[in-house]
């Protein structure tokens, strides 16, 4: 009778090893799956949090674009043919039947604090520019929507579940295959040395 060395693996350690040695290997090249709606193009810059609440008007001559953060309202105001800022412009703003008067803040940009933040829903909005040569009126709606899926934690579908057990399965399958070849491997070399 032959005793083993101490630093020695017994003889079912080995092929369990080796078996998930394999398995971790497998998992860590195994592409990622995704599910449906999924787009692997170029990647979005990423953003910083939900989206601010906005709105847009342009006529022929000026085109506007205003930013709703809380009750803080930014109003860039450009000219349609050029994309320029427009200089010297006065604005007399009209949001949800309340007559405004944003302030200017630099050139084609001006700002306003309401007294409130809008409710959620669609609010008209109304927008007169002056210019010392120009007079315009825009219209455009803003539309405030409660962001109701923000909070819910990631679902997990059933295809995902069945990418996830078919890898488990095979990486099982792959251990019990490393584990009868290692042993039959054994079973030769007792065989052969007695």
């Amino acid at each position: 009778m032959t005793l083993a060395p101490r630093y020695a693996m017994p003889m079912i350690a080995r092929p369990l090893a080796a078996g998930l040695l394999l398995a971790a290997f497998w998992m860590a090249t195994m592409p990622a799956q995704a599910g449906d709606g999924h787009d692997h193009g170029e990647a979005p810059a990423a953003a910083a949090g939900p989206s601010l609440p906005r709105f847009s008007a342009a006529s022929e001559l000026f085109e506007l674009v205003g930013v709703l953060n809380g009750k803080q309202l930014t109003l860039y105001l450009d000219h349609a043919s050029s994309n320029a800022p427009v200089k010297d412009a006065k604005l007399e703003l009209e949001l949800g039947g309340r007559k405004l008067s944003p302030k200017t803040h630099g050139e084609g940009e001006f700002e306003l604090t309401l007294d409130e933040a809008p409710k959620t829903g669609v609010s008209p909005v109304t927008v007169t520019v002056s210019t010392a040569s120009e007079t315009d009126l825009l219209a455009g709606e803003l539309d405030i929507h409660e962001e109701a899926h923000a909070d819910e934690a990631h679902v997990h579908g059933w295809k995902e579940w069945a990418v996830w057990g078919t890898g488990g399965l095979a990486a099982l399958a792959i251990l019990g295959f490393v584990a009868r070849r290692l042993s039959a491997g054994r079973a030769l070399r007792t065989g052969a040395a007695a």
